[in-house]
């Protein structure tokens, strides 16, 4: 968690708010609150805060590292892309490769989407390095991964739902 810095107002009323500056935490209170209720507040903003960078998706770097671990795992390290990216453009594919330059581009609208969905699209396009087509030799490079077709359902029903 690091260090918690308060800071007392007389001019907050009501609201407490709390947020991160680099290390520390800052929590802004009423300097009416008694220190039972402080401490509360704050252990629950604290909390709070916790939880929402746990919840925050990997970024770039992590998705071109989950990459590399997927093409050596499933693609005996043969997709070797050029860069893999969150795109928040993609409003019609999950994920786009261009396999003339190895850029991958994967829709911001998969990345709270559980783990196996995430690696079945960065799986998808990797395999795109390699064959550039939906033949079934494209195909054949994905058949090891064993949540496919749960993965495929997963994205089927989230296309159903936002029609």
């Amino acid at each position: 968690m690091g260090e918690v810095e308060i800071r007392r107002s007389t001019r907050r009323r009501r609201t407490i708010q709390a947020y991160r500056d680099g290390d520390r935490t800052i929590v802004l209170v009423p300097a009416h609150l008694s220190p039972e209720q402080e401490r509360e507040e704050v252990a629950r903003l604290v909390a709070r805060l916790d939880a929402r960078v746990a919840r925050t998706p990997a970024g770039d770097e992590e998705l071109m590292a989950r990459a590399r671990t997927l093409s050596d795992r499933y693609l005996e390290g043969r997709a070797v892309p050029s860069s893999v990216r969150w795109v928040t453009n993609q409003t019609q594919r999950w994920g786009s490769c261009t396999a003339a330059t190895g850029a991958i581009r994967i829709s911001d609208r998969v990345r709270d989407m559980p783990d196996y969905v995430v690696d079945h699209v960065v799986l998808h396009e990797l395999a795109h390095l390699i064959e550039p087509n939906h033949s079934s030799r494209f195909w054949a490079l994905l058949a090891d991964y064993p949540h496919a077709v749960k993965a495929e359902g997963f994205l089927e029903g989230v296309s159903w739902q936002q029609r």
